[in-house]
């Protein structure tokens, strides 16, 4: 199949996943990786490492241990990983898009301990309970199928290992909403300028369609995962969930 020569720019329907295939979606972040880390900070207002870092924290890593990353993008999270395991540890960073494994591949700062390769989220090319924990940061929504990306990443860790998932959230409370509504007026705006004016469009459609975070947690639940829990950042407008494989 060959990918379109524009990114998916339709509504997306949940709760079982993104309309757009994974082919689509490849392409379009294949499209983007030139611009994906410059227009990341702009339009998480520069807290986005503050996000990765709570999302490090929540795995439980330890030195020695082995992590992984899927739909890694250009490795920001697979990094911080890697540090955090240490020189004994391991991480592997998994995307379905080549242009952005390349840009994390061709990256100054990757440490030795961690590789990059090309997979799909719905199969994952790792065995079972190799991991201890899996991380997924601003991926999950890109998915097909929301259970089934979950159900991988839990087959992917050990019995206990942890899967985490850092994800953007349509904001409940008041000075969230004006959170949001920067994020769905204005970066439109900025991916216009940028000449990725439809991916950007896709990325809000994209979350408005993500599932509120209760239901994420059922959809976890669904996967195998339990003591589910969930924390809203900066007012909201991200949430992480995170589970342990039983």
């Amino acid at each position: 199949m060959q990918p379109p020569s524009e990114p998916p720019d339709r509504p997306i329907a949940a709760p079982r996943g993104n309309t757009a295939s994974p082919a689509e979606v490849g392409a379009m972040f294949d499209r983007i990786a030139r611009v994906y880390d410059p227009l990341n900070a702009v339009i998480s207002g520069f807290q986005e490492p503050r996000w990765r870092r709570r999302l490090v924290a929540a795995t439980g890593l330890e030195h020695g241990m082995a992590a992984l990353d899927v739909a890694t993008g250009t490795g920001a999270v697979a990094r911080d990983l890697a540090r955090q395991v240490g020189a004994d540890g391991h991480v592997v960073g998994i995307d379905i898009s080549a242009g952005m494994i390349e840009r994390a591949r061709a990256h100054g700062r990757s440490p030795a301990q961690l590789r990059f390769q090309c997979g799909d989220a719905m199969d994952l090319p790792v065995p079972d309970g190799t991991f201890d924990a899996a991380t997924i940061a601003f991926g999950m929504r890109n998915l097909p199928d929301y259970e089934r990306g979950f159900a991988e990443m839990t087959r992917a860790v050990r019995p206990g290992g942890f899967v985490a998932c850092l994800e953007i959230a349509r904001p409940r409370s008041a000075v969230g909403r004006v959170g949001g509504f920067w994020f769905e007026r204005v970066v439109p705006s900025i991916g216009r300028i940028a000449g990725q004016a439809d991916a950007y469009r896709y990325l809000v459609a994209s979350v408005r369609a993500y599932p509120p975070p209760e239901e994420v947690a059922a959809i976890m639940g669904r996967a195998g995962l339990i003591d589910v829990r969930w924390t809203p950042l900066t007012f909201g407008l991200v949430t992480l969930h995170v589970g342990r494989r039983a």
